[in-house]
């Protein structure tokens, strides 16, 4: 149960499902079946957080999570990281993060990284160097991965405040993620392509158009969020796929790159909706078995990389692999 300080840590910090959804937000979304499908990811994020910050005990916050139909689970866990991180961030706390990692949220790695990015939206950067557990170093944890955090933090960025981060296209401060400040702005970027495609409620034509609106630099990482989402998240049918893989023309291969990672992420969850299969295919020409195949085969050695992040490595091996004539 809640503690009397967990509700008003709830109270204080947790937005309400309202300011989360699309009307909320003030998005440029027609409702639909589809939309409101969609808007439910938010949504899940912040009953996730809701229940991680007031729970007195990861066991309850752990017990609550496992209630959650598991198509929406791995979002509901995002939330939950992202309460344990500023939790965890409080003076005489620690460790709630890199229980629930290993815990059971240990199947939803991948999205527990962006949960971590979306702490790090809410926390002042000093405090960004402990967010990350710093012994989650088995093959299990997919190191290189730990950028999807910025990613996140990318996505928060964007999604709570559209104006400054997608209308008027506001570059960030670099910061040294895994020593490497060059990157961050990449990598922020693969989150606000991730949101867009909330943003304009999947509407292929509306995303297309908003990436295209980004200096042409930025195109490719967009994509890849764009990508991302669309395959992770859904809410398409197979012309708007179609449609999509299109509209991105040249870059068409950081599209299939994101579509890889978010299938590699389901797959890993060991819950693969139908809709993933779809897009996957529709964007990369491939299966989820496949993607998952790929993504471990192509993962890069720890310290096999110093100039650019092992994780830009790995999403450039990828797109390399999906683009290679075949005999």
């Amino acid at each position: 149960m809640a503690s009397a300080m967990g509700s008003l840590r709830r109270l204080l910090m947790a937005p309400s499902l309202r300011d989360v959804s699309f009307a909320g937000r003030g998005f440029p979304v027609t409702e639909t079946a589809a939309t409101r499908q969609l808007e439910t990811i938010p949504q899940a994020v912040v009953t996730g957080f809701e229940w991680g910050i007031e729970s007195t005990s990861l066991w309850e916050t752990e017990r609550r999570l496992s209630l959650v139909d598991l198509e929406m689970q791995g979002f509901a866990y995002e939330g939950a990281v992202m309460a344990s991180v500023i939790r965890d961030s409080m003076p005489g706390r620690g460790g709630r993060t890199r229980a629930l990692l290993q815990g059971s949220g240990r199947r939803h790695i991948f999205l527990n990284y962006i949960g971590i990015g979306f702490a790090m939206a809410k926390l002042p950067r000093p405090l960004w160097g402990k967010v990350m557990p710093d012994d989650l170093d088995g093959e299990e944890f997919y190191p290189p991965m730990s950028w999807l955090a910025i990613d996140g933090y990318g996505f928060d960025r964007a999604y709570f405040d559209r104006a400054r981060w997608v209308d008027a296209q506001r570059p960030d401060t670099p910061y040294a993620w895994e020593g490497h400040p060059h990157y961050f702005q990449r990598a922020v970027d693969q989150g606000i392509g991730r949101a867009l495609w909330f943003i304009h409620g999947a509407g292929v034509a509306q995303v297309s158009a908003a990436v295209r609106a980004f200096a042409p630099e930025r195109a490719p990482d967009l994509w890849a969020g764009v990508g991302l989402a669309a395959t992770f998240a859904g809410c398409s049918t197979a012309a708007e796929l179609a449609s999509l893989r299109a509209e991105s023309g040249e870059l068409r291969g950081h599209v299939a790159q994101g579509s890889v990672f978010a299938a590699k992420a389901r797959h890993f969850s060991g819950v693969v909706p139908e809709h993933t299969r779809a897009a996957l295919h529709a964007l990369a020409g491939i299966t989820v078995e496949a993607a998952a195949a790929l993504a471990d085969d192509t993962a890069p050695a720890p310290g096999s990389a110093r100039d650019v992040p092992a994780y830009e490595i790995w999403r450039r091996t990828v797109r390399e692999q999906l683009l290679a004539p075949t005999d």
